[in-house]
């Protein structure tokens, strides 16, 4: 834990009881503040108090008497209407921060120096995250992970001088993070997201840049028009960048990916330029893809960085085994490959499974987002046959209509034997049964997790019968 004593003998009100919202109230209680803690369920307030947090209705209290309101990032601070608790901290004239930004003071006063390095983006900040902290634990640092990606900040150690934190940033901490200030800050793209809770695209990027505009080094997506201008206003600034991106850049000093590997563009003088390649992604498996070799691009930039040399990069990168649920190689029967890509849950994210792979044999399906799979029929050449399951069957199946041999299948375990043996049959070099759902799960699993976990027990479960055949 890093107990946050910035408001040490000072009473601070914190709204919101889920996991980072009790994290948060065992810090401050550890750093000696007096917690005035509130949920609006009943449930989350039981937890809490169970477990020591003292209880107090933020609708009746005199709101004067406090220092600052804690807020848990999925509560609305401005969109589409501020929650109430912001708004009487706002007529009160109370400060209203979050947990990373309460980790940032306790960096400033025990170890500014620390390594910190912070990881947004609106696609790939997990991966990237976890793959910069997978390369600095293979090459023997010290490091805390957490934040938006699995563990609350404020349960990792404290910050030290040999310690590095590897925090995941998601745009709603950002904006409760006024002084954030990483050693290394960095920024994967900008697309449309999360406009609901921050009302344009404008503002959505506005404040992702407000990570990498208070980092001491930058590494910065450029494929896409918001980062490209993010780059034109840090180089003004006089900020050190190091541009990445999913394809070959003429950007000198470009980090990029091409030709299953990372490579570089490095000025010799006189309008010369050389591409100095800087490892391969071959045996990466967990790293397929051109956006992986974005995601790559920017944890070996990251790492070097902070010292790490580039062999122990290379071997960080091949040795890291992905994340669950997203584009996850659960087994291989022959030389079928199953992918479990249960996170992709809209068109969007499916597109970057179906363009890292052939001869696919492509489970698809759920609870339909807006828009559906209209935008993925330039790959449907890539797929040998799709399954469908879901609410999604009906409508799935008129799209890919006779481009693309289907069936429908209902469930997910009679989709993955269906696939299964039309893949092993088929003789193509390397045929992928792959769930990428391209959907919501919740038509017939509660979360995406599920989803994949089911897809994984099958898919074993399929590989002991085949042992015994």
């Amino acid at each position: 834990m890093t107990p946050a004593a910035s408001f040490s003998r000072r009473a601070v009100a914190l709204f919101g009881l889920g996991g980072s919202g009790l994290s948060t109230a065992r810090a401050l209680m550890a750093g000696g503040a007096h917690v005035a803690a509130w949920d609006d369920g009943e449930a989350s307030r039981q937890r809490a108090s169970a477990q020591g947090v003292t209880l107090e209705d933020l609708t009746a209290v005199d709101w004067s008497r406090f220092a600052a309101l804690i807020l848990s990032p999925g509560v609305p601070l401005t969109h589409p209407t501020p929650h109430w608790t912001v708004r009487k901290a706002m007529a009160a004239g109370v400060e209203i921060i979050g947990d990373v930004e309460l980790f940032c003071r306790e960096r400033a006063r025990l170890a500014p120096d620390a390594p910190f390095v912070a990881i947004t983006g609106a696609n790939g900040k997990s991966t990237t995250t976890a793959l910069i902290a997978h390369i600095l634990q293979k090459a023997g640092h010290d490091v805390q992970l957490g934040g938006n990606i699995g563990t609350p900040i404020l349960d990792l150690e404290p910050p030290a001088r040999g310690r590095v934190h590897v925090i995941e940033c998601s745009s709603f901490q950002i904006d409760l993070t006024p002084s954030l200030a990483p050693g290394v800050g960095v920024l994967l793209n900008v697309t449309p997201d999360h406009i609901d809770r921050h009302g344009t695209l404008a503002n959505y990027a506005a404040v992702k840049e407000r990570l990498v505009a208070g980092a001491d080094h930058v590494v910065l997506g450029v494929d896409d028009d918001h980062c490209r201008a993010m780059l034109r206003r840090l180089l003004l600034a006089g900020k050190p960048v190091t541009p990445i991106s999913q394809a070959p850049s003429d950007l000198l000093g470009c980090t990029h990916y091409a030709q299953q590997g990372l490579h570089r563009a490095i000025a010799l003088g006189a309008g010369r330029r050389l591409v100095e390649p800087l490892a391969s992604l071959v045996d990466a498996k967990a790293l397929r893809g051109a956006h992986n070799g974005q995601n790559a691009a920017a944890a070996f930039s990251a790492c070097e960085k902070l010292g790490v040399d580039h062999g122990a990069i290379c071997a960080g990168l091949a040795s890291f085994p992905g994340l669950p649920h997203r584009m996850e190689e659960i087994a291989r029967l022959g030389s079928t490959l199953f992918i479990n890509d249960s996170k992709a849950t809209n068109a969007d994210a499916a597109e970057k499974a179906l363009l890292s792979y052939d001869d696919i044999f492509w489970i698809i399906g759920g609870k339909a987002k807006d828009g559906g799979i209209e935008s993925l029929r330039p790959l449907f050449p890539r797929v040998r046959k799709a399954y469908l399951i879901g609410e999604a069957c009906d409508d799935f199946a008129a799209v890919l209509g006779g481009d693309v041999a289907h069936e429908q299948c209902g469930t997910l375990d009679v989709a993955l034997d269906r696939a299964a043996r039309d893949a092993l049959a088929c003789d193509a070099r390397e045929p992928v049964v792959l769930l990428s759902p391209a959907c919501a799960s919740y038509d017939q699993f509660a979360n995406f997790e599920m989803r994949g976990n089911a897809f994984r027990d099958l898919v074993r479960a399929l590989a002991a019968r085949m042992k015994q055949v």
